[in-house]
């Protein structure tokens, strides 16, 4: 796939696909434990219990792994220099231990910024378990070098 490199090269509408992200139960307990130690998180028993029906990542979690693949395939890739914050986010399903996750990418919204060498480019991220369902979806601008004009 033929990434992006400046503000210039993308255009609304078009899409990305990235990897795959196998996400494991120890993953899942490790990272609640130092960072959302909620009962769902770290106890099956309780997990089972709860509204969402069994054991499921963090959010917080979940939004690191469409960092990493987002970072590793497309910004990285790019004049990317940083965001702008996140306009929504939203947990839709659960992520379970074994989930296989993969991100696409729209691109929304191009804005230039009238004094300086860079633009935002409006995102919406959306986070795909390997049964197609969508799992988070994430609107965030980023922050990207314009070519030499």
């Amino acid at each position: 796939m033929d990434c992006p490199k400046y503000f210039e090269d993308f255009s609304v509408g078009q899409k990305f696909a990235f990897g795959h992200y196998e996400l494991t139960k120890q993953e899942i307990f490790a990272f609640a434990r130092e960072f959302d130690p909620q009962p769902h998180h770290l106890d099956e028993h309780a997990a089972g219990a709860s509204m969402l029906g069994g054991l499921s990542a963090s959010g917080w979690q979940v939004g690191g792994i469409a960092m990493r693949l987002c970072a590793e395939h497309l910004l990285n890739k790019a004049k990317a220099v940083g965001g702008a914050g996140v306009e929504e986010c939203r947990w839709l399903k659960p992520v379970r231990p074994g989930d296989i996750l993969r991100l696409e990418v729209e691109i929304l919204e191009l804005t230039p910024h009238p004094r300086r060498l860079v633009g935002f480019v409006k995102m919406l991220w959306s986070l795909f378990n390997q049964r197609e369902q969508t799992t988070r979806i994430v609107t965030t601008p980023i922050i990207a070098m314009r070519g030499a004009t």
